[in-house]
C-alpha cells in the first residue's frame, strides 16, 4: 500500500518540467546518509487513484509533470497510478518516478512514464548532481531510456 506523506510543487526533480512531487513513506531501502530518513516510516494518508485525482484537480493546470518519490514497497502502485495519471490527463501531465532500487523490478513496464530515476544513495558518491553518483536519471521516448543524469551537474 502506497502512502502519501507529504507532497509540494518543485522545479529541480525533473529537468524542464514544473513537478508535483509526491513523497511516498514506506521506504525500505534505508539508505545510509538519507536525506529524507522519516520516509523510511510508514505514515501518511492511503495513496490511490481518487487521491490523485484530487490532487489533479487542485494542481493540474499548473504543472507539467508528478512525481512518485519513492514507493519501492510496492512499484506495481506506483506503475498503476502512473498509468492512472496518463490515462486521465491524456498524456499531457508526465509521470516520473524516484526509485531507489538499481534496476527496475521484475514485470514493471516503462510505457506509462516519462522519466525514471534509478540507483540508491550513496553517501559517498553524492546525489544526481555530483559526478561520482551511482543514481541514474533516463528520460523515457518510445520505450527508450535515456540517460539524462548529467542535466542536474551545474555547470561552471
Amino acid at each position: 500500500m502506497l502512502q502519501l506523506a507529504s507532497y509540494s510543487v518543485v522545479f529541480q526533480e525533473v529537468p524542464d518540467e514544473v513537478t508535483l512531487a509526491i513523497n511516498l513513506s514506506g521506504c525500505p531501502n534505508r539508505c545510509k546518509g538519507c536525506h529524507s530518513p522519516h520516509l523510511q516510516e510508514n505514515t501518511g494518508l492511503r495513496l490511490d487513484s481518487s487521491v490523485l485525482a484530487a490532487l489533479l484537480e487542485k494542481y493540474g493546470s499548473a504543472v507539467t509533470c508528478v512525481c512518485f518519490m519513492g514507493g519501492d514497497a510496492a512499484p506495481g502502485e506506483v506503475e498503476q497510478l502512473a498509468k492512472f495519471l496518463r490515462q486521465k490527463t491524456c498524456g499531457r501531465i508526465k509521470a516520473a518516478w524516484y526509485s531507489g532500487k538499481s534496476k527496475l523490478p521484475a514485470g514493471c513496464s516503462i510505457e506509462n512514464f516519462s522519466y525514471i530515476k534509478l540507483g540508491g544513495y550513496i553517501e559517498q558518491l553524492g546525489g544526481l548532481d555530483s559526478a561520482a553518483t551511482n543514481q541514474r536519471f533516463y528520460r523515457i521516448d518510445n520505450r527508450q531510456m535515456t540517460d539524462m543524469t548529467k542535466c542536474f551537474r551545474k555547470k561552471r
